[in-house]
């Protein structure tokens, strides 16, 4: 059992910093409130017609929290301080609210709007009880810049005009190693190495900016693994978890990942998830099975038509899954009608988990940019689907995007919250302007993140956040704001300091991407293999295979790429890594970490389906790079042994294979499967292109300590993750068992590398915060550790400078 230490001398000053005055506790409290649905009925049933809307008697409004706490009449968190609920509960008829004649707050009423305050009154920042005199405009709108140059960034134009508006001043510009360490965490998610920031700050060009940001976004594989954390959260996929164990949920893995690191059209991207051509990407829209009976709105259908809507609309559809919504236009016969698109047999509609006796009709929620044949057949109806969402006329749909890649880089979308795209934006030719540009740019994201980075406005001093600032309701734009890193990002930094990544990951992907130069090289050397008779077996034939393999050093990179006429299963280590049907569909598998040093044996199980006798085939080619540098290459072919009997194992396991093992017949490579040649070629020659890379968090499973810092469980779209720090993530940090692991390992790394405690200090602040110590720090430092630090003191220093807000904001 690994014992933490916990760090001593350096660190108690720093940790004292980052906790005190930012924590409560949020372990113990009760089942949390829920306000749509457990406070708001309540208001509008007895508050909202004297004060809310255009209503304010006696000066009090209930627009917004803010409104209702600017009244005094309300203490969050104190329930028996707020004097809203002592008028509530009063039976004097001269103080009494509702007034005598109205209908009265009854007691488990009563109890509920207590319980709402002493939580601290939660008010989603898109609700209030104004009247909603706003309506965002549906169709693209062309702005026009107000200066005619073309060598300034639009957004900068656009902002010295709100500026103007707005009696602002434009923020200074951020230091370039400040912009130098945002740029590298925003763009690929790590931080720059010393030798990136000493190029970057000798290089004294005017457009060294502008060239930083080319030269990350790049970087495509960075920037697909970085990314891949953004759009897991968006699209709820993830690697275990709720549905999977039960087989109720698929992933789209390897499928997410090629598309980022194609950097694969927006537009297009979003039609293969509504309408997926194939199985990869098909896990989106169907979503969670959940166990045993749900609620009317846990089903499939109606999570569909939450989940396209939020994702690619930002439109929040979970309260009119319900009912019609407390907090914009959309009716509970909206949620349904989105919900048909994707149903199989007639949906029929449920108000509040209660069927009502109708049926929902296939719509979508602009029916004025077109409409859907509900009588369609369901593939049909989602190809319908994902054209409307995607036309270009559908403004909706690129300013939703461009709004949520705006918040990631600048702290704070145009419209908040990002799901709430009702919402007036603080600056709407900005937003309107960036929308446009994306459809101009073919749906290129990149283009859009490069357009943001490379403007003054990304490049300017973080604004530095008030409470006042925070407000939703009278936001002013000051600068970008400063941002915490995500649990993926810091943990990514940690293992950079520490050269503590694992070897292996968890995501079903194939990292890397395709080199042509390489797939232009190969030429493949597999056969097609089988039992005693080569040219077809009777139907249902199934038949074990090995390959005995041994290696003289672990596998760096690597791939296989497989397939089966008709159907296979692939073992290694034992284990099931890898299943298919269908030998027209050939399936790549990463071999990193699954194949050892010495002795292997690669089993796969292959089937052949038909009844009457039909050519039946396995084919599989490998390709290896190993850690001592030497390259391996092995594939089907007369070496392999065949057996008829099958594994005994279950659930993924191999278990035991009985001979007696046979010597396989080969065909070679017939004509016929030829077809799959430019596939199998790609498959091996993205397998190694990753080699020399980290292993990134994005691509590993939740742990106890990412799950403190922020990851969300993913059962649930998440557009924006916490920016509060909890009780639970400060004693992660400061005591939390993976990362006292990580750092002791760096530490004993660090040691090895016998520096003096000076040169120590600045080889680490330069990695961690791309600065070097003050000479205060340098000060406390050298006393602390001493001349020859220990280990334990070299950990003390690393926890002390990865607790450090500096470092874990990024800035």
């Amino acid at each position: 059992m690994f014992e933490t230490r916990i760090p001593t001398m350096l660190t108690a000053s720093l940790l004292s910093v980052v906790l005190t005055g930012a924590l409560q506790p949020d372990c113990c409290q009760a089942a949390p409130i829920d306000f749509a649905h457990d406070v708001v009925p309540i208001l509008r049933e007895h508050c909202v017609r004297c004060h809310g809307g255009a209503e304010a008697k006696g000066g009090f409004s209930i627009n917004t929290r803010a409104l209702f706490l600017e009244s005094g009449v309300a203490e969050p968190g104190v329930a028996d301080e707020s004097t809203f609920l002592e008028l509530v509960a009063s039976e004097d008829p001269d103080l009494q609210m509702p007034p005598k004649d109205l209908p009265r707050v009854t007691k488990e009423q009563q109890q509920v709007l207590a319980r709402w305050v002493d939580a601290g009154m939660p008010w989603p920042d898109d609700l209030t009880f104004a009247e909603q005199t706003y309506q965002p405009p549906l169709l693209p709108r062309s702005v026009q810049l107000p200066e005619e140059r073309s060598d300034r960034n639009p957004i900068d134009q656009l902002l010295t005009r709100y500026y103007s508006e707005h009696q602002a001043e434009a923020p200074e510009p951020a230091a370039d190693a400040t912009f130098l360490r945002r740029a590298s965490l925003d763009l690929v998610g790590l931080l720059p190495t010393e030798d990136e920031l000493d190029s970057f700050l000798a290089n004294g060009e005017a457009n060294q900016r502008e060239r930083l940001v080319d030269d990350l976004l790049a970087r495509d594989v960075d920037y697909a693994e970085h990314w891949l954390t953004f759009w897991n959260d968006l699209l709820r996929n993830d690697y275990d978890g709720t549905g999977f164990i039960t087989g109720g949920r698929k992933q789209i893995s390897q499928w997410l990942y090629e598309a980022l690191v194609q950097n694969k059209p927006f537009d297009q991207f979003t039609r293969e998830l509504i309408s997926p051509p194939t199985d990869a990407s098909r896990g989106f829209i169907d979503g969670i099975k959940w166990r045993g009976t749900v609620s009317a709105g846990q089903t499939v259908e109606i999570q569909f038509a939450q989940n396209v809507a939020q994702a690619f609309l930002g439109i929040n559809l979970k309260c009119a899954s319900c009912h019609d919504s407390f907090i914009d236009r959309w009716k509970l016969t909206d949620a349904y009608s989105l919900a048909a698109v994707y149903a199989t047999e007639p949906l029929e509609i449920h108000r509040c988990d209660k069927p009502i006796g109708q049926t929902a009709s296939a719509g979508w929620l602009f029916p004025e940019l077109g409409t859907i044949d509900p009588n369609a057949a369901r593939q049909q109806r989602l190809e319908q689907l994902a054209a409307l969402i995607t036309d270009d006329d559908n403004g909706r749909f690129a300013r939703t995007i461009v709004n949520r890649l705006w918040a990631r880089l600048m702290g704070r979308g145009l419209v908040h919250p990002l799901d709430a795209m009702h919402t007036r934006p603080w600056d709407s030719d900005l937003l309107d302007y960036l929308a446009g540009y994306l459809v101009e740019h073919d749906y290129d994201l990149k283009a859009v993140l490069r357009l943001i980075a490379t403007s003054q406005a990304y490049g300017a001093r973080s604004e530095i956040v008030s409470e006042e600032s925070s407000a939703g309701s009278e936001y002013t734009y000051t600068g970008p704001r400063p941002k915490r890193m995500t649990a993926e990002q810091f943990v990514d930094s940690v293992w950079q300091l520490t050269e503590a990544a694992p070897q292996e990951f968890d995501a079903p992907v194939l990292r890397g991407k395709v080199d042509p130069d390489v797939v232009a090289s190969l030429e493949l050397e597999g056969q097609w293999i089988w039992g005693d008779v080569a040219d077809g077996t009777p139907g249902g034939g199934r038949l074990s295979f090995r390959k005995q393999l041994h290696l003289p050093a672990a596998v760096r990179s690597g791939a296989a790429v497989i397939t089966a006429h008709d159907a296979f299963e692939l073992y290694l280590g034992g284990r099931k890594v890898a299943s298919g049907k269908g030998w027209s569909r050939v399936q790549t598998v990463s071999l990193s970490g699954r194949l050892q040093q010495g002795d292997n044996t690669i089993v796969i199980v292959a089937e052949n389906f038909t009844d009457a006798p039909d050519p039946a085939g396995l084919f599989f080619e490998a390709r290896l790079v190993l850690e001592d540098g030497s390259e391996v290459a092995f594939a089907s072919d007369d070496s392999w042994e065949y057996s008829s009997k099958l594994p005994t194992g279950r659930e993924g396991r191999l278990g035991r294979v009985a001979g007696p093992w046979k010597a396989v017949t080969t065909v070679g490579r017939p004509e016929k499967y030829r077809s799959i040649d430019a596939a199998a070629k790609n498959g091996l020659a993205a397998g190694v292109s990753a080699s020399d890379k980290m292993v990134r968090a994005a691509l590993m499973k939740s742990d106890f300590l990412m799950r403190s810092l922020g990851r969300p469980n993913r059962d649930q779209i998440v557009s924006s993750r916490p920016d509060q720090l909890t009780t639970l993530e400060a004693v992660d940090l400061s005591a939390g068992e993976r990362l006292a692991e990580a750092l002791a390992a760096g530490a004993r790394r660090w040691k090895n590398q016998d520096l003096a405690t000076t040169e120590l200090a600045r080889q680490i602040y330069r990695q961690a915060l791309s600065r070097e110590p003050t000479e205060a720090e340098y000060k406390t430092i050298t006393e602390a550790l001493g001349p020859s630090p220990s280990v334990e003191a070299i950990e003390d220093l690393l926890w002390a400078v990865c607790l450090m807000p500096e470092y874990l904001i990024i800035r």
